[in-house]
């Protein structure tokens, strides 16, 4: 939707997992986007060049978080987070939010019917 605006597909579904989840890291956000991770890592180093978004390790990964000291990135949520509103139902189930935690082992198994 807001390609033309942000100059291709690949910085969209970034940009738009980015504000749907707060943080990332490279490999997770292609793996769900459906993007190559050299898609993601050169649209995630524009991005950090550009100082919308900022870099941290965690461990051997690092993790993209928004720039809260950039004045464009409050309004650039805004317009991700309005388009996210107009998207069709099969391309928002994309951006819902993926299981990040183990099954704890006391809780039992239910087969799905």
């Amino acid at each position: 939707m807001i390609e033309s605006i942000l100059g291709s597909v690949a910085a969209e579904k970034t940009l738009l997992w980015l504000d749907r989840f707060e943080t990332g890291y490279a490999s997770e956000i292609a793996r769900y986007s459906g993007l190559s991770t050299s898609q993601v890592n050169k649209q995630l180093a524009k991005f950090e060049d550009s100082g919308l978004i900022k870099a941290r390790p965690a461990g051997r990964t690092r993790l993209y978080v928004w720039n809260p000291s950039n004045a464009l990135v409050a309004p650039l949520r805004d317009l991700l987070s309005r388009t996210y509103d107009l998207l069709p139902e099969r391309e928002r189930s994309v951006y819902e939010i993926p299981r990040r935690r183990p099954r704890s082992r006391a809780k039992p198994l239910t087969p799905i019917a």
